[in-house]
């Protein structure tokens, strides 16, 4: 811990890199709080990823259709989720009639 500054600028130079520090802590706080943003940087790496694997793959239009529909998501991903989370429920809903 540093001394109690001795004179009125020794504390207004203590003062602001007191804040600095502070306001330096409180960005990467919230930059590890933001947990939306933190899944679409995620999420989007994933995409590119699989975009370009699926490029190496198959044939350019059909590598274009793709990335179309990767925008398509991106720009509206809650019907994609809903969709998804309805076949999830549907497939589980079978299984559970053909196990009884």
């Amino acid at each position: 811990m540093t001394d109690f500054p001795k004179n009125a600028e020794e504390a207004r130079t203590d003062r602001d890199v007191t804040r600095e520090e502070l306001t330096e802590t409180l960005d990467a706080l919230g930059k590890k709080m933001d947990v939306k943003s933190r899944v679409n940087d995620t999420l989007d790496a994933k995409v590119d990823e699989a975009s370009a694997k699926i490029s190496e793959k198959v044939s350019e239009p059909a590598a274009d259709k793709f990335r179309q529909g990767t925008e398509v998501v991106r720009a509206n991903p809650l019907p994609v989720f809903a969709g998804v989370l309805a076949l999830l429920v549907a497939i589980r809903l079978i299984l559970r009639k053909r196990s009884s």
